[in-house]
This record gives structure tokens, sequence and C-alpha cells, in this order.
């Protein structure tokens, strides 16, 4: 099973949101998609889930035109609480769970067993809003995958989470990801798409400006970061050839150099100037690469 949007665009009026957009996701991966506010993910994931349709193109799940009656199949965490604040937690999902055609005895089990799993088993006769926001949105993740979607759309999955509540949602993904479960994941935090996500797209302004494998991507930005730490000035590597960016930092500088000659070149350059604790030569981050291409104003 894989989910193909092809050539997918989406116009309001005159105005262009989602612009011939191409992914494939085969069953049981995890794909990242990135993007600033307003690049038009929000827009892709609601045209996936059927809630609006796309002006062109075509997306299918297994073959099949995928829409609001395909909604059973699906699972979708909006970045936006949509909770009702008064219901309690069991009311809630069961409310939820019946929508998507579950047997009450079914939700409650599976609603139970969830709560369990993130060690707060004491929430089901509590109405939402006497939650933490944390809380809040470990119900939201719950009500997402109450009814075992074979496609499940996180979008900021992690938003409100300590970094204890971060690992835990992390491992049930990662476990839904095993289980055979696709995922489609947003997320502002760069670090969690590179940690969790084989293959991505980069989104700008409705463009794909980077789609494919996270190390191909990697590999083929041709440009390296270079980090040292010392104890001596190296104010004057700015102006080094083939040093694309310079950063002092606490301990040293960082820099973006073209190649492994680069930094080999500016390795003998500071031989006998003093003692080098750290010349690390690293893969650039992915937060490099979406500056790159999306420009560093991205929020």
């Amino acid at each position: 099973m894989t989910l193909k949007l092809v050539d997918v665009t989406k116009k309001f009026g005159p105005f262009t949101a989602v612009d011939q957009i191409n992914m494939n996701i085969p069953k049981g991966e995890m794909f990242g998609m990135l993007g600033a506010n307003g690049a038009g993910k929000t827009t892709t994931f609601r045209m996936i889930l059927g809630l609006i349709d796309q002006s062109d193109g075509q997306i299918t799940w297994d073959g099949k035109r995928i829409g609001y009656h395909s909604s059973h199949l699906v699972g979708y965490l909006p970045e936006e609480r949509g909770l009702y604040p008064k219901m309690k937690v069991r009311d809630q999902l069961v409310y939820l769970g019946r929508l998507r055609g579950m047997k009450r005895s079914d939700i409650v089990k599976e609603l139970e067993s969830w709560l369990e799993r993130f060690n707060v088993p004491e929430y089901i006769d509590k109405k939402i809003d006497e939650l933490s926001k944390g809380n809040q949105q470990k119900i939201q993740f719950i009500a997402s995958v109450i009814h075992q979607p074979e496609l499940l759309i996180l979008d900021e999955p992690f938003s409100g989470l300590d970094p204890v509540n971060v690992e835990l949602l992390k491992k049930a993904v990662i476990d839904l990801k095993n289980e055979g479960t696709t995922i489609l994941f947003s997320s502002h935090r760069m670090e969690h798409v590179e940690e969790l996500c084989e293959h991505l797209c980069i989104l700008h302004h409705g463009r794909s400006v980077v789609y494919g494998e996270l190390r191909e991507v990697k590999r083929s930005f041709g440009k390296m970061k270079l980090v040292i730490h010392a104890d001596f000035k190296m104010d004057d590597l700015c102006h080094f050839e083939g040093v694309n960016q310079f950063k002092e930092t606490l301990d040293g500088v960082e820099m973006q150099v073209q190649s492994d000659r680069v930094a080999q070149r500016i390795f003998e350059k500071l031989g006998g100037r003093g003692f080098v604790r750290k010349f690390a030569l690293e893969e650039p981050s992915l937060n490099d690469i979406f500056i790159e291409k999306v420009g560093a104003s991205y929020e």
C-alpha cells in the first residue's frame, strides 16, 4: 500500500497554496514534511483527508482515490487542539471512536491500554480542560490512533510536551511505524525529522524544493560543517577560500565548508598556533539544508 500524490495543486482564487507536488510514501514508512508557516503543509494534509478537494492532480492510497469516504483508514493529529474541553476523556474518545465505526467496548479497551502506556490511567474520567496542555496532547494523540489507522498524519505531534513525554510519544510513534502504519510527519523540530524519518519533502511557497531520502539529500548538498574548539583566535578563517559560512562560538568556531579538502587545508593552517581541543568535520544538518533552501526568515 502506498500513498501517492501526483502533480497535486490547490488554488484559492488567484492564490496557489500547493503547486504540483509529487510524493510517494510506501506502507510502514515515516515520511517527514517540512516547511515554514504558509508553505502548504496543512493544505496538503487537508487534501489527503478529503476535507478540501485538490484543484488538479491525483491523491491515491493503494491505487484508489483517497478522500473523506476513506477517513476510517486515516488518523489525523492536527497542530491545533480539537477536543471538547468540558467532556470527560472516556466520553470524548467513545464519541470519536464511534464516528470511526468502532464498538464502545473496543474503544474503552483501546483507551485504557493507551492511558496505561502513557502513565495516566486516572485521567479516563477527567474533563479535558482539567488536564495540562501536555496531557491534552496525549489524549488528542490517542484520539488519532484509537481506530488503528493504516495511514497516520501527525502535524506537530510533540507540541507542548516536556522532554520526558516527548520520548514517551516518540516511542509510541516508532512502534506504530514498526507495526506497519504509514506515517506522514510534520514538525518544526529538525532533529525529530532527522531522527525519525527516512525520506522527506521540504515545501516552500507551495512547491517542493527538496525531496528524497534523507541520507541522499545530505550527501548531495555538497557542503559540510566544520567545528573547531581551540584556545586561540581563529577569526581570520572567515576569509579562507572554500568557507561559505562562518560563526564564532563560546568554544571556538563553526563554519560551512565546500569539501573535506578545504577542511584539510584549514587543519594544516592551524598547525603550530596552539592547542586544538576539537576538530570535527560533520555532515550537514537538516537545519543547514532547510535554511539554505528556504531562507533564514524561517520562524
